[in-house]
């Protein structure tokens, strides 16, 4: 086993148990196979198909996604993905089918690949690894991490050192035997949940981890801010659910918007909180909100991610060309006579969204499968 993975057996942390997953409801497995062969005509077989899965699950419980099945389900699950508004690509997604994968040793070293296939050198690859499913015998493991790669947050009397949002999930780890350094970038170990036993801890390598420096290209001091961010937004804590198949270690990516990072990760109070920072280095008045000096740092914060992730030749995106490609690919979906969900406060970016074309309409609200969905 690689030295960055290790088993633990605290005893103030409780195991897991397992727990059986229902048995399949047939009629999601229906409705998705009739999706799949209603978009792919050449396969065939329809109804041979649906006698299959049926008896599968009359005697199983369950039934087992064709690799074709699987990639279709994936893909489509990106495209329902009403939060996100890079749903243009969502043909090009890598699928690493992995689905014999249910130990967490296991899930930890396909996680770390994951990595290394995804981040292509920079070239940010779409990418999704699905382990082994759910089934009414038992659960498949879990990955307590909300992504990949985040970054620790230690509490402290004089406030949070580094990012707040991963206080709980820092806290949970340090119960498992990890140490961080206290540092505002820490990148912090996965956590594998299995069915039953203790957890395992999987520290990244650093060579799965490619990070960005945060510099701009006018100002020399923006460096001194220390600031830096990861390459790849792996989500790692959403089930695929595919014909009522639940496919709970699925770590998926695509790339980042600039605005995730310089108007929500550094900008938010409840994060890294770095607006001050910038504009008292910029030399504004922050002490009227009429300066509009929130607004001008703002600006400059994300005119700096985007410079140093294009210096870095890292794949990243602006809002305002992203809103263009999402009203591309709404139009297609409309044209293919198919509903593109989006909630509206998610593809509205959260910087100089009136400017942008996605804000001056509506979308559909629904929810369709497949999906990635939160654990029940």
């Amino acid at each position: 086993m690689p030295t960055w993975i290790r088993s633990l057996r605290p005893f103030d942390v409780p195991a897991a148990r397992p727990v059986a997953a229902r048995s399949i409801d047939l009629r999601e497995a229906e409705r998705f196979i009739r999706l799949y062969h209603a978009e792919n005509p050449s396969v065939g077989g329809l109804h041979a198909r649906l006698r299959d899965i049926a008896r599968d699950v009359a005697r199983y419980g369950t039934y087992t996604h064709s690799f074709e099945e699987l990639e279709f389900g994936a893909r489509v699950a990106w495209r329902n993905s009403n939060r996100c508004i890079g749903r243009l690509y969502w043909r090009s997604l890598k699928v690493r089918d992995r689905r014999l994968v249910s130990a967490p040793e296991g899930v930890a070293l396909e996680s770390v690949a994951h990595l290394h296939e995804a981040t292509n050198k920079g070239k940010i690859r779409p990418t999704i690894t699905i382990m082994a499913p759910d089934t009414p015998a038992l659960r498949a493991p879990r990955i307590r991490n909300d992504q990949l790669i985040r970054y620790a947050g230690y509490r402290t009397e004089d406030g949070v050192v580094g990012d707040p949002r991963n206080v709980d999930l820092t806290e949970y780890a340090q119960k498992l035997g990890w140490e961080g350094k206290g540092g505002r970038f820490d990148v912090l170990p996965l956590i594998i949940e299995p069915p039953f036993g203790e957890p395992l801890l999987c520290h990244l390598p650093g060579d799965a981890v490619l990070e960005v420096p945060i510099v701009h290209p006018e100002y020399a001091w923006f460096e001194e801010l220390g600031l830096r961010w990861h390459a790849v937004p792996a989500i790692s804590d959403m089930c695929l659910e595919i014909g009522g198949i639940c496919y709970p270690c699925a770590p998926f990516n695509g790339w980042y918007m600039g605005t995730e990072i310089g108007a929500r990760n550094f900008a938010d109070a409840d994060r890294y909180d770095r607006l001050g920072a910038v504009a008292e280095r910029l030399g504004l008045d922050i002490s009227t909100e009429r300066s509009l000096w929130r607004d001008h740092a703002l600006v400059e914060l994300n005119v700096a991610v985007l410079h140093s992730f294009e210096r870095a030749g890292v794949t990243i995106t602006d809002h305002h060309t992203e809103s263009r490609r999402f009203l591309t690919h709404l139009a297609k979906e409309e044209k293919a006579g198919r509903v593109c969900p989006a909630d509206w406060s998610w593809i509205v970016p959260p910087m100089s969204g009136g400017v942008t074309p996605v804000f001056h309409r509506y979308y559909d609200t629904r929810e369709l499968t497949p999906a990635f969905v939160h654990h029940r």
